[in-house]
C-alpha cells in the first residue's frame, strides 16, 4: 500500500503569526510535521511515500531532498507549485494508480492507534474508499460528510444536514478507482478536494466513513498547541 502526503501550500498564516518554519517542517512535540507523518507510514506498513511539496521555499527542498537518501521506505519527492490541493493530488496520481493508497496533508494531526485502526479496516476493506472522519468541529470551513446506519457515505456538504453527524477529517484511504475521478475533475475544471469527494460520490464509488476521536490540522500558531495537548492527553 502506498502514502501520499500534500505538503505544497504556503503556510501563510502561520508565517503572518511569527511561525519561521514552512508549514512541513513546523515542529510538534519536537518532530516536523512532514517526518511524523514519514514515521507513521512506515509503521503501517507503507511500500513507498509520495510526497508534492511546491517551489518556492528552499528550506523544505532541502529537507525532503535529504529525507529522499535517508528514509527508512522508499520516499518520492514531487516538486510543483500547485493552485490548489485536488491539483496536487493530480500530480501525485501517477504513482498512486497501480495499488490502494493513503493521502492526506502534511498538517494533519491525529492519534497514531486510531490511525493504525483505520488503515488495517481499509485493508480488509471491500469499499472503493474509506475516509477518516470525526464528530470534532474545530475548522474554519467544514466539509460535512453525509452517512447513512452504516457509516456509508451518502453526500459531502458545505453546511450541515439532518444526515451529517462527522465531518471530513482529511485523510483519504482510496482505490486506484478514485484517479479516474480526479482525472474527470481535471478535464471539466473543478477544483477543491470536496469537489472532487462529491464527484467519487456521483461517480458511483462505495466510500465508507471511520470515526476518528479527534483530528486536527494546523492553519495557526496557537493549533501547535492544541496539537501537542492532544496528543499528549493520556485519556
Amino acid at each position: 500500500m502506498k502514502f501520499a502526503i500534500i505538503s505544497a501550500g504556503e503556510g501563510s498564516r502561520l508565517s503572518q503569526e511569527g511561525v519561521q518554519l514552512p508549514k512541513p517542517l513546523v515542529q510538534v512535540n519536537g518532530c516536523a510535521m512532514i517526518d511524523r507523518l514519514i514515521h507513521i507510514f512506515a509503521a503501517n506498513g507503507a511500500d513507498e511515500v509520495v510526497v508534492i511539496i511546491n517551489n518556492e521555499v528552499p528550506l523544505t527542498k532541502q529537507h525532503l531532498a535529504e529525507l529522499e537518501r535517508t528514509s527508512e521506505i522508499p520516499l518520492k519527492v514531487v516538486v510543483k507549485t500547485t493552485p490548489s490541493s485536488m491539483h496536487s493530488f493530480y500530480e501525485l496520481s501517477p504513482y498512486l494508480k497501480d495499488d490502494r493508497f493513503c493521502l492526506t496533508t502534511v498538517d494533519t494531526i491525529f492519534r497514531e492507534d486510531e490511525f493504525a485502526r483505520f488503515i488495517e479496516a481499509f485493508k480488509t476493506s471491500d469499499k472503493d474508499g474509506m475516509m477518516a472522519v470525526t464528530d470534532y468541529v474545530d475548522d474554519e470551513k467544514p466539509l460535512y460528510i453525509g452517512t447513512d446506519d452504516r457509516l456509508d457515505i451518502t453526500g459531502f456538504y458545505d453546511t450541515a444536514m439532518p444526515d451529517t453527524k462527522y465531518i471530513s477529517g482529511g485523510i483519504y484511504c482510496l482505490t486506484p478507482k478514485a484517479i479516474d475521478t480526479l482525472e474527470y475533475c481535471m478535464r471539466h475544471g473543478m477544483s477543491r478536494m470536496r469537489n472532487f469527494q462529491r464527484q467519487l460520490v456521483a461517480d458511483g464509488l462505495r466510500l465508507e466513513a471511520y470515526p476518528f476521536s479527534k483530528i486536527l490540522d494546523v492553519d495557526h500558531a496557537s493549533d501547535i498547541v492544541k496539537a501537542e495537548e492532544f496528543l499528549n492527553r493520556k485519556d
